[in-house]
């Protein structure tokens, strides 16, 4: 009797911990599809904003050799961000990084959860539902999701572009920055650069998620664990930022110029005259690929916290989830 009883306590607890909706709150199905964007949302938010600030000096220092016509080199860059520290202190070199945060938060937010909805709708149109997409699915909902959030955050972009390239007095802060441009340049400005950026977009992320993916299929395929360690979606993540920002570099100069052509007294009409000018006055190595190395540093480490911030913080909300879920 007492074994029975024992037993059938421990599978009720199995059952319980199986299935929570049987014996706590049950939620219905669309309830479940908003718990999982939220979540999405959320650990977007938090990756975008964890790794942005981790590199912001290095992509500070970039911008600004990005929209001047000096040469870039290593020694050069170590010499900017020194200048910088020395001369207006250590929290200088985060200068704009509030502007990014106000453009990172909702861009990354948007990009992860699009993503995840993106990948659920290519899988079941191309007959995938509950299984890793084919490389072309997989490179399309990366691409999809960030032009769905760069088209949405733009104007940000162009604001912390802005930021980080002029001196404190000219921009007191991200609402100055608005009305001036509005009330001096239009509000066709805040948009100016966009067809790079979105040109740039489709390479960067549709090559930026597929690499991390196709990644993990392949991890889970030959270790024979479910999941990666953090450390190796850390070189994951870095592996997919260096392809997919290599890939797209040309077009984010071009970006820059464009976004930051009426704080530098230049003037650029479309995306070839652009390049055009740049290839003219700094040559096609030099002016298009300026600050790739910098990049190669930068762009590795931001994508790898990113995207390994964000597994973990779904994984952790998971389990905090069930933890609530099993309590009731």
């Amino acid at each position: 009797m007492g074994n029975g009883r024992a037993t059938e306590g421990q599978v009720g607890l199995k059952l319980k911990d199986a299935e929570p909706g049987l014996h706590g709150h049950v939620l219905s199905e669309g309830d479940q599809k908003s718990k999982k964007v939220f979540n999405s949302l959320m650990s977007g938010a938090f990756a975008g904003a964890v790794a942005k600030t981790a590199v912001a000096p290095l992509d500070r220092t970039k911008i600004i050799f990005q929209v001047s016509s000096n040469r870039f080199s290593a020694k050069e860059a170590y010499r900017l961000i020194y200048r910088t520290y020395l001369n207006e202190g250590f929290f200088s070199l985060w200068r704009g990084n509030s502007a990014t945060m106000v453009r990172v938060i909702p861009y990354a937010a948007i990009q992860f959860c699009a993503h995840e909805e993106y990948k659920q709708l290519l899988g079941s149109y191309y007959g995938f539902q509950g299984k890793a997409l084919t490389p072309l699915p997989r490179f399309l909902a990366g691409s999809l999701a960030g032009t769905t959030a760069a088209t949405l955050t733009y104007p940000l972009d162009l604001v912390r572009a802005r930021m980080a390239v002029t001196p404190k007095e000219m921009y007191s802060s991200i609402i100055h920055v608005f009305i001036r441009i509005s009330r001096e340049e239009g509000l066709r400005t805040l948009y100016r650069g966009f067809g790079p950026t979105i040109l740039g977009v489709i390479p960067y992320a549709g090559l930026s998620f597929f690499t991390y993916e196709t990644l993990k299929k392949l991890h889970a395929e030959n270790s024979g664990r479910a999941q990666p360690y953090p450390i190796e979606r850390l070189g994951f993540g870095a592996c997919a930022g260096l392809i997919g920002q290599s890939a797209s570099y040309p077009l984010d100069v071009v970006r820059r110029r464009m976004q930051t052509a009426g704080a530098m007294g230049h003037s650029y009409t479309s995306i070839i005259h652009t390049m055009r000018e740049i290839i003219r006055e700094e040559g096609l190595i030099r002016g298009l690929y300026k600050g790739l190395s910098m990049n190669w540093v930068k762009g590795p480490i931001a994508v790898g916290i990113s995207f390994t911030t964000f597994d973990l913080t779904q994984i952790l909300l998971r389990k905090w989830e069930s933890s609530v879920n099993v309590e009731r």
